[in-house]
C-alpha cells in the first residue's frame, strides 16, 4: 500500500548536525569536480570530442564537470533508441513504473545533501535554496508516481444495459523534454519523470549552463530499476539538437521550461506538420513571468516588505515566479518603499559555499550582462533605492536592487529581467492596483497583501494569474500543494505539480462493448 502523499520537509540549518551534515557533502561533491560524463543513449555510455563545460558560476575558474556534447546524428540515433523502445515501454504496468519513481525518490532521500551540494556548486543556489530545489525533485517523484496509480485504471463513464464502457489513458509517444538551469534539479526532473511514468520515451536534453546533475539523475533512475532506452541523456545546443528533435516527425510531444523567446520558437515549430508525421505534436511550455506584489493600504506593511523582499532575490531573482514588481497603494506607498530598502540593505551577494550569504551569483556571464543592461535602464526610468551594482571578476553577482517611482509602463516593470532587480510603482486604489498588475503580458504569479477580505475576493476574481496568494511571497509552490503555472505568455497552464499535470502526456481512449 502506497502511503499519503505529503512533501519532502525542508532541512533547518541553522542546528549544527544538519550544517556539519552539509559541509560534509560539499567536500565529497568537491572531490568529483571536473570529472568527463558521457550521454546515455539505450544504455550506451557514448563518449565525444565536443565537450560543454560546466562552470561553478560563483567560482568561474572552478570547472564542475566536462560532458559530452551530442550532435544531429546521436540525436537521430536517441530518438531511434527511444521510438524503437517506447514499443514495449508502453505496454510496461503502470506501478512497475511507479515503483521506480518511488525508488529513486528514496536513493535521493538518504543522499539529500550530496544532491543540494551540486546544486551549491552547479547552480550557484544558497543552501536553503538548493534544499528546496532537492525537496522539490523528491515531491515530484513521490507525487506523479501516486498520480500514476490514480489514473492507470481510467475513469468511470456511463454504460448502458447492453454496452460496457471504458474511458482509459494510453502515452502519446517520444517526448523531448528540455529543462532550465534555474530549477535544475526539481524541474528538470518533474518533467523527464513525468513523461516517463506514463508510459513514454524520453529525450532529455538539460540545459547547457546544468548538464551535470542530470547525469545523476540518470544514475539514479538506473539504480532504480529504469529499463535502458526509456530515458536518453543527451545534452547538446539548442539550435542544434534542440530545434532537430523539435521538428522530428517521430516526436510526439514537447516538454520545455524557460524563456518566453524559446518557448514560443517551439511552440511555433512544433506546429508544423512534417513529412512522415501522423499527429499534431503536444506541446507543455512553462515561460517567464513579471510577479507582482500587490499591497492595499488595510495590510500589514512589515508582511508586505518581507514577502516583497524575500520573493524579489530569493536565487538572485532566478525564478519565473520571482516579484520582479511591487504595486502599493499610495497611502502606505512611501512606508513600504523604506522598508523594502532597509530589508534589502542588509541582503548580501557572495559565494554560497559557507551559506554566509542571502543571495548567490547569476548564471553566466550572458545573464550578468543582461541584467546590468537593465540596470542601466532602471536607472533612467526611476530613483534608484539600493544595489544596482555588480562584480564578475570572479563570479558573477549582481547586489539586490531597487528601483522605485517606476511609470507601470516602464520596460523595467514591463520586462523580465531574471535577476535581482524588482520596480515600485503606487496605484491610487485597489482597483487600480489589480489593473497595474494585469498589465504585462505575462500571468504567472502574483500575490496580495491585505486585511481587507472584499480586496481578496476582488482579486480572486480579477488578478489574472495561473497562481495567486494572499498575506505571503509570490514564490515557493509546493508540489501537490500549489499546483504551478501560467495564463498567457507564462505558458500553456499545464499546472506541475498538479492532478491534471500527467494527462497532458497521454491521450484518452473509449472502449465500448456491446452485450
Amino acid at each position: 500500500m502506497v502511503v499519503p502523499y505529503k512533501h519532502e520537509p525542508f532541512t533547518d540549518f541553522t542546528l549544527e548536525e544538519n550544517r556539519q551534515e552539509m559541509l560534509n557533502a560539499l567536500k565529497k561533491v568537491e572531490a568529483d569536480l571536473g570529472k568527463e560524463y558521457p550521454l546515455i543513449i539505450g544504455g550506451e555510455r557514448i563518449t565525444t570530442e565536443e565537450k560543454i563545460v560546466s562552470v561553478n558560476p560563483a567560482n568561474k575558474e572552478e570547472v564542475i564537470g566536462y560532458v559530452s556534447k551530442a550532435n544531429k546524428d546521436l540525436a537521430e540515433k536517441a530518438m531511434q533508441v527511444a521510438d524503437s523502445t517506447f514499443e514495449t515501454w508502453r505496454t510496461s504496468d503502470p506501478k512497475f513504473r511507479a515503483d521506480i519513481l518511488f525508488r529513486a525518490a528514496a536513493i535521493i532521500r538518504r543522499r539529500k545533501h550530496e544532491f543540494s551540494a551540486h546544486l551549491v556548486k552547479e547552480g550557484g543556489k544558497p543552501w536553503k535554496e538548493a534544499d528546496a530545489d532537492t525537496a522539490e525533485a523528491i515531491d515530484f517523484l513521490e507525487y506523479y508516481g501516486r498520480q500514476m496509480l490514480a489514473l492507470k485504471d481510467g475513469v468511470k463513464v456511463e454504460s448502458r444495459p447492453i454496452e460496457y464502457n471504458q474511458y482509459h489513458y494510453i502515452p502519446l509517444g517520444v517526448g523531448v523534454v528540455i529543462s532550465p538551469w534555474n530549477f535544475l534539479f526539481a524541474i528538470m526532473a518533474g518533467t523527464t519523470v513525468a513523461a516517463m511514468v506514463t508510459g513514454n520515451t524520453v529525450l532529455l536534453k538539460p540545459a547547457s549552463a546544468t548538464p551535470v546533475i542530470a547525469y545523476k539523475l540518470m544514475e539514479v533512475l538506473e539504480e532504480a530499476g529504469l529499463p535502458a532506452g526509456v530515458i536518453n541523456y543527451i545534452p547538446g545546443p539548442g539550435g542544434e539538437v534542440g530545434d532537430y528533435l523539435v521538428d522530428h516527425p517521430r516526436t510526439r510531444f514537447v516538454s520545455f521550461t524557460g524563456s518566453r523567446e524559446v518557448g514560443t520558437r517551439i511552440f511555433e515549430r512544433a506546429a508544423k506538420v512534417h513529412e512522415g508525421q501522423k499527429w499534431l505534436k503536444r506541446t507543455i511550455i512553462e515561460m517567464g513571468g513579471k510577479d507582482t506584489i500587490v499591497v492595499d493600504n488595510e495590510a500589514d506593511l512589515e508582511l508586505a516588505a518581507q514577502s516583497i523582499v524575500q520573493s524579489a532575490f530569493g536565487f538572485s531573482g532566478q525564478k519565473c515566479s520571482a516579484c520582479s514588481r511591487a504595486v502599493i497603494h499610495e497611502d502606505v506607498y512611501d512606508q513600504v518603499k523604506a522598508r523594502v530598502a532597509e530589508l534589502t540593505k542588509e541582503l548580501s551577494a557572495g559565494n554560497p559555499h559557507d551559506n554566509s550569504h542571502f543571495m548567490g551569483p547569476v548564471i553566466d556571464q550572458g545573464a550578468y550582462d543582461k541584467i546590468m543592461k537593465y540596470v542601466e535602464i532602471g536607472k533612467k526610468e526611476g530613483e534608484l533605492l539600493v544595489g544596482g551594482d555588480g562584480d564578475d571578476s570572479k563570479g558573477w553577482f549582481i547586489n539586490p536592487t531597487v528601483f522605485a517611482d517606476l511609470d507601470p509602463e516602464a520596460r523595467i516593470m514591463q520586462e523580465e529581467i531574471f535577476g535581482p532587480v524588482i520596480g515600485l510603482t503606487k496605484a491610487k486604489d485597489f482597483t487600480e492596483a489589480i489593473k497595474i498588475a494585469n498589465n504585462t503580458e505575462y500571468g504567472l504569479t502574483g500575490a496580495v497583501i491585505t486585511n481587507n477580505r472584499a480586496h481578496q475576493e476582488q482579486a480572486r476574481r480579477d488578478f489574472h494569474v495561473g497562481n495567486l496568494y494572499f498575506n505571503r511571497g509570490c514564490t515557493a509552490a509546493i508540489v501537490g500543494y500549489q499546483p504551478f503555472g501560467g495564463f498567457n505568455m507564462s505558458g500553456t497552464d499545464s499546472k506541475a505539480g498538479g492532478p491534471d499535470y500527467l494527462i497532458h502526456h497521454m491521450q484518452g481512449k473509449t472502449t465500448s462493448e456491446m452485450f
